[in-house]
């Protein structure tokens, strides 16, 4: 695959994005405690990201539809990298919620550019790989920057961790600007053009697909910490190491899924990954056996949900060949929805009821997200309108 190591690259700098977007995850209660909050307030910080990257990333795309993507790139990553800094000297709840729709809003952006360049310098039969590698660095920050920095939060402060972050994006920066070619859009990406798109009826039950499925993941693994306390006595450190077995998971799953979608088809690999996600939900939710046999089906529920994730992607570009800006901007926007969905149904869950009902609302909108699926597949094919 020509370019490949190129790719890496800009998967270092979705690996930095995510790391940033997940690190709540594991420290929310720490963070609800420094500033003030309760748990299932500190959640709207998952939320506001995802909220701005869903609405802010197609907005954003369709301004600068004549920007070099290159340069776009180098903007966004930038101001995402500098915004680390502002979750540091935050003094409120307010001001928190503020940078994390900043970094929501140029992480987004970044994310989708990313994923777009990364199709336009392997060649066409590697997009499902590439992609794939790409959603690697987004489930690698669960591997590594989640339960390293859940784990660190103890020692040096969980505002010094951005910070951090903030300076090894200098690397994916610098070999950006001096490897990365110039890459202009193939398409205008217009609103109109979004429109034009998402009402194809295969295309808008695609991505309400990836909303449910984002959903119901991010409904249990916003509040995956005291979720595990309600199993087991656990430390911080032992979260740590759960959350980096999961983390792996994650990797292989998307690295998994890219190539059985490259082998096999979208269509195979979507039934595979929600059939496989609702039932591992379902099974959290009904077992009351030892912490064990729990961690052992949060780990196939982490591969099932990212083994679904290039699927979905290269489903979606393969109807809209023509310019993957477009599926992927509009996609990457119902995964950040997904995100503040699961994060909000979760949060009232857990003020309502108890959070050891989160998985019995993620199966259900599982469940939906496969049927949906089930649905998509039996359409008659249908061609986009110009």
């Amino acid at each position: 695959m020509e370019n490949k190591w190129v790719v890496y690259i800009l998967s270092l700098a979705v690996f930095l994005i995510g790391t940033v977007e997940y690190l709540i995850s594991g420290i929310i209660q720490t963070v609800a405690a420094d500033l003030g909050v309760t748990t299932s307030s500190a959640g709207l910080l998952v939320t506001a990201f995802a909220l701005s990257a869903g609405v802010g990333a197609p907005i954003v795309i369709a301004a600068t539809i004549h920007l070099d993507r290159k340069k776009l790139l180098l903007m966004m990553l930038g101001i995402f990298m500098l915004s680390n800094w502002l979750v540091y000297v935050s003094p409120s709840f307010e001001m928190m919620l503020v940078t994390r729709m900043i970094q929501g809003l140029t992480g987004g952006v970044a994310t989708v550019v990313a994923m777009a360049v990364s199709t336009r310098l392997v060649e066409e039969g590697n997009r499902g790989r590439a992609i794939g590698i790409i959603l690697m660095g987004l489930s690698s920050s669960l591997v590594l920057g989640l339960p390293v920095g859940t784990f660190l939060s103890e020692g040096i402060g969980w505002r010094l961790l951005f910070i951090f972050i903030g300076l090894l994006g200098l690397v994916p920066l610098l070999v950006i600007y001096k490897k990365v070619p110039p890459i202009k859009a193939q398409e205008a990406v217009t609103p109109r053009a979004q429109l034009t798109v998402i009402k194809n009826k295969r295309i808008l039950t695609a991505v309400v697909i990836t909303l449910l499925y984002i959903g119901a993941y991010s409904t249990l693994f916003t509040y995956i910490a005291p979720f595990l306390l309600t199993r087991a006595e656990l430390s911080a450190s032992e979260i740590s190491g759960i959350l980096f077995l999961a983390g792996i998971c994650s990797f292989m799953g998307s690295k998994m899924g890219g190539v059985i979608a490259d082998r096999k088809g979208p269509k195979f690999t979507i039934y595979f990954g929600l059939s496989l996600q609702a039932s591992m939900l379902l099974l959290l939710s009904v077992m009351d056996g030892v912490i064990i046999a729990h961690i052992v089906i949060i780990m196939l529920w982490m591969l099932a949900t990212w083994a679904t994730s290039p699927a979905q992607q290269l489903y979606l570009v393969t109807q809209v060949p023509h310019s993957p800006d477009i599926a992927l901007s509009i996609n990457t926007s119902f995964i950040q929805f997904g995100f503040a969905l699961g994060s909000w149904v979760g949060g009232l869950v857990i003020s309502n009821s108890s959070v050891e009902h989160l998985g019995w609302s993620g199966f259900v909108i599982a469940l939906l997200s496969l049927l949906l699926a089930i649905r998509l597949f039996s359409f008659k094919k249908e061609q986009l309108s110009a």
